[in-house]
């Protein structure tokens, strides 16, 4: 008996939903499979599968352990593909955690170029503005934006991208147009996730406290609300490009907007990446550099 017995036959009852299944794509009996998955759980002292006369599912540590698994499996493959002098052909799935309107009109569009390069790579992208835990919640790398604080991820740049504040010009007519950040207080502001902008001095980056009537995590719902005429909005030029163009939306402050922000991929700080997530990575970065 050795670490991987029991393993392979583990992943490929979750993957094909059935022993049987499972059974005719590693060519052997059912009762083969299931002996081995059988001896790992008692192996390991936990229960991975909850069995019924119909399916299969998978406990909460199945799940987890299932995620680690399949990437090692993967892996080995791609390791002996390499070894044989072969080009490794990736495939497999890759969950991504995004939120926004550059993940959604530029990251999204060059995932699918790389899925159209890869055709046994799976995509999955989850938009959710929450900040994911990316190891508990299965992820390969999520896409961020402003100021990396978590020590615990390695984070790639992909591009910087400058906030624009700005404003309907019925909210201007009326309110007047702030000429300093310090201005602010004075004016009804649309806020997203912080009630604090940064705005760019010539000799620093202050930090300015906003209010208003509207907030809201979604940048969509927030430019509805500027256009309407209900406040000043601060947010990436990505957001506001078409309402900018079409003159719907007026810049304000532009000397002291803040040009500082990037983009991000984030992924855990492990010491192996599959080949699949790497590659994915590298793309996307070369991506946007170029």
């Amino acid at each position: 008996m050795t670490i991987w017995d029991g393993i392979s036959e583990f992943v490929a009852v979750v993957d094909a939903g059935s022993f049987s299944a499972a059974a005719k794509r590693l060519d052997v009996s059912i009762s083969h499979v299931s002996r081995h998955v059988a001896k790992l759980e008692v192996r390991l002292g936990v229960r991975l599968l909850t069995r019924t006369t119909r399916s299969v599912r998978l406990t909460d540590a199945g799940d987890k352990y299932y995620r680690r698994c399949k990437n090692l499996t993967e892996e080995l493959a791609e390791a002996n593909q390499i070894l044989m002098g072969q080009t490794a052909e990736i495939g497999g799935r890759i969950r991504v955690s995004a939120a926004g309107a550059f993940a959604e009109c530029y990251v999204a569009p060059a995932l699918a170029d790389f899925a159209k390069q890869h055709p046994k790579i799976i995509i999955e992208m989850n938009f959710n503005s929450r900040r994911v835990n990316l190891i508990d919640e299965g992820f390969d790398f999520a896409i961020r934006y402003g100021v990396m604080e978590d020590s615990s991820l390695i984070a790639r740049k992909l591009t910087n991208r400058r906030l624009i504040a700005c404003a309907s010009p019925d909210y201007l007519k009326k309110r007047g147009r702030p000429m300093a950040p310090e201005e602010l207080k004075d004016h009804s502001c649309l806020r997203s996730n912080s009630v604090r902008w940064r705005f760019r001095y010539p000799d620093d980056y202050r930090f300015i406290r906003v209010a208003g009537v509207w907030s809201s995590n979604n940048g969509v719902a927030l430019v509805a609300a500027a256009v309407r005429g209900l406040g000043i909005i601060y947010l990436p030029h990505v957001n506001l490009s078409n309402e900018l163009e079409s003159g719907l939306l007026i810049p304000v402050l532009e000397d002291y907007c803040d040009d500082d922000l990037a983009s991000w991929v984030v992924y855990p700080n492990q010491r192996y990446l599959p080949l699949r997530v790497e590659r994915a990575i590298d793309f996307l970065v070369e991506k946007f550099h170029n």
